[in-house]
């Protein structure tokens, strides 16, 4: 046989290959073509393809409702309608400030009152069940279930209502220990080789709805289980969009799909919402909102570095020492910097918890509390010890951030649900924690070993779907050590996006550094115009590059307890071909001066070199005047 007889045979066959899939399926294409979603006209679910190979498989979809409105079964996928979708947007924080929302978009019926929406994404999967003309029905349950074989690395969390844990690295569990595990968002999963990963979480929530998170079921089955709704729904309703980000490494890692998929911002009006850095008094002081005097040594802090705000912890309405809140407000408002201030939700964590309590928990307390705060000109609210994923706690925060925008108020959630959105409905949402942070030295020693593995891990997850609020950067100690360098610390202010971004560690301790340090606390963009990924693999290092203007920010870190030498491709970031003014914070193996701080005019090199738990900043201007 010819060599052109057999192309055209292979041709053929490919052909016939693709006519008889299409035929037996329903294929929905991403922008780019390297995503398929394919789902079989006589299944119960569907895979997801990239560049050809399988690397989501979702064995069942539907919705179990009271009355029967939901598909608990069903014999096959109608496909009625698909579209192109695109549009740009702009974010006041993460990432990158203009953002591309382009999909394919398909709605298959599944029964008479439920569809499911589904879009693919150049970089992931979206989809959400909508049912129609309920009457007095409620929500049962969701049978959406992924398989994910056992073999495959992954980074999930065992789920708890704060996200407060560690992402370990594990290749799956036999049956009978992973059998009914409760797992959290985000969930990483290598579905091939270095070559392609899943990311699953979700996004856009609303008031009438729960969030979810995965439950394992062995042999491999993870199934979407929804928290609490006690709403009886009537009319239309919808799921949460159900998210999957697919590709490479850097296509999580740079993914704004979690905020591509919610509502466009509610404000008509967000000239007064600014992302800053934050002076923070807890680290350091766990009482020390308490206390007039170290409530100022952190406004003065605030004020030396020209950072625009402090924060005022817990306990703040227990304020003596000289002071009450509102002589700490007006001593901040002289200095220049603004206050945020916290609050407990008063749905947890009640008994015995730290106050103030009961001020914001309707809507009378939430509005004249709040008037106060503006009148006060304080710039926004920390609010702590939410009630887990249910829908009561979800239009409790829904409403703060309403309540929180009217007044001219940033809002912090802190142990609170994960970010699912809400930055871009409410771009007054500047942070929340959800993570495994800074604040843990304060309370137990399990982060000193840990924290160099779980920083180099939460860009990969936590990190992907929103702002973080891990209150980065401490050179000295809490109750419990560190031991990770202090380039590695400085670096974690440029790895994690936060819109507000707090520093740890004590004022003194600060005040010690070289002057290029101190320096660098008032200059930190916490607002990104453009984020690209560099190197790095979950648990082992991250290199993460960040543009602010026309300036470029390069922070790695090295998470194992080896030193660590790679290449520093930068190709992607197009630098201009001349000299270059940059600015490095390195470490230096020198026990007495920890630093090594270089500036002036040159070129990048071609690799880094990190000591173990170490880190660095590179700082690159076009000219020096910039």
């Amino acid at each position: 046989m010819t060599k052109g007889k057999a192309r055209t045979l292979l041709g053929f066959l490919l052909w016939a290959m693709t006519s008889t899939l299409q035929a037996n399926n329903h294929i929905l294409i991403s922008p780019n073509q390297k995503i398929k979603i394919i789902l079989s006209k006589s299944a119960s679910g569907f895979n997801v393809s990239y560049q050809g190979k399988t690397v989501v498989i979702c064995t069942r979809v539907g919705l179990a409702t009271k009355n029967k409105a939901g598909a608990v079964t069903y014999k096959k996928i109608i496909l009625q309608q698909q579209k192109h979708i695109q549009e740009h947007y702009k974010m006041l924080s993460g990432k990158r400030l203009i953002c591309n929302n382009e999909a394919t978009e398909a709605i298959c019926i599944l029964s008479p009152k439920l569809k499911l929406r589904l879009r693919a994404y150049n970089n992931g999967i979206a989809f959400r069940y909508e049912l129609s003309d309920l009457q007095d029905d409620s929500i049962m349950g969701e049978l959406t279930t992924y398989h994910i074989r056992e073999g495959l690395r992954r980074w999930m969390q065992n789920y708890q209502p704060s996200y407060e844990d560690f992402y370990p690295m594990t290749t799956g569990q036999p049956q009978e220990t992973s059998c009914k595990r409760h797992w959290g968002y985000p969930a990483l999963i290598e579905a091939q080789k270095a070559q392609c990963y899943a990311l699953y979480s979700e996004a856009d929530i609303t008031p009438n709805q729960s969030a979810s998170s995965l439950k394992g079921y062995g042999n491999g089955g993870y199934q979407v289980s929804t928290d609490r709704n006690p709403l009886h729904l009537n009319g239309n309703w919808h799921t949460p969009w159900r998210v999957i980000i697919i590709g490479k490494l850097s296509d999580v890692v740079e993914s704004t799909l979690i905020t591509d998929l919610a509502e466009p911002s509610q404000l008509k009006d967000a000239t007064w919402i600014h992302p800053g850095v934050v002076s923070w008094v807890y680290w350091a002081y766990n009482h020390g909102s308490k206390d007039y005097q170290v409530v100022k040594k952190y406004i003065d802090m605030a004020a030396r570095f020209h950072l625009p705000y402090v924060l005022i912890d817990a306990e703040w309405d227990d304020m003596t020492n000289g002071g009450n809140i509102e002589d700490a407000i007006n001593y901040a408002r002289q200095k220049g910097v603004r206050p945020l201030i916290w609050y407990n939700s008063s749905t947890a964590w009640i008994n015995g918890a730290p106050g103030p309590k009961f001020r914001i928990n309707t809507p009378e307390k939430r509005e004249k509390e709040f008037t106060w705060l503006e009148k006060s000109g304080v710039a926004g609210v920390k609010i702590d010890f939410f009630d887990g994923d249910t829908q009561p706690t979800m239009a409790y925060c829904i409403a703060i951030l309403k309540c929180a925008a009217r007044h001219h108020l940033l809002v912090n959630f802190h142990g609170a649900t994960i970010p699912r959105g809400w930055q871009r409905t409410f771009p007054n949402l500047l942070s929340t924690e959800g993570v495994y942070g800074e604040e843990w030295y304060n309370n137990l020693p399990v982060l000193t070993n840990k924290a160099a593995c779980h920083n180099a891990t939460l860009p990969f997850t936590r990190n992907v779907i929103g702002p973080m609020d891990y209150t980065p950067c401490a050179f000295s100690d809490s109750q419990h050590p560190h031991i990770t360098s202090n380039a590695h610390e400085l670096a974690l202010t440029v790895l994690f996006e936060s819109g507000l971004q707090h520093l740890a560690d004590k004022p003194e301790s600060y005040y010690t550094q070289p002057a290029e340090v101190q320096h660098f606390f008032g200059k930190i963009p916490v607002a990104w115009d453009d984020t690209r990924f560099i190197a790095g693999y979950p648990g082992r290092y991250v290199i993460i590059a960040r543009r602010k203007g026309e300036t470029w920010y390069i922070a790695g870190i090295n998470g194992t307890d080896k030193g660590l030498r790679t290449n520093l491709n930068l190709k992607s970031l197009r630098l201009p071909s001349t000299p270059l003014y940059i600015e490095s914070f390195e470490d230096n193996t020198c026990k007495k001066d920890p630093w090594k701080i270089k500036k002036g005019k040159g070129r990048l090199p071609d690799q880094v070199t990190m000591i173990p738990r170490g880190g660095f900043i590179f700082i690159i201007q076009p000219r020096k005047d910039l």
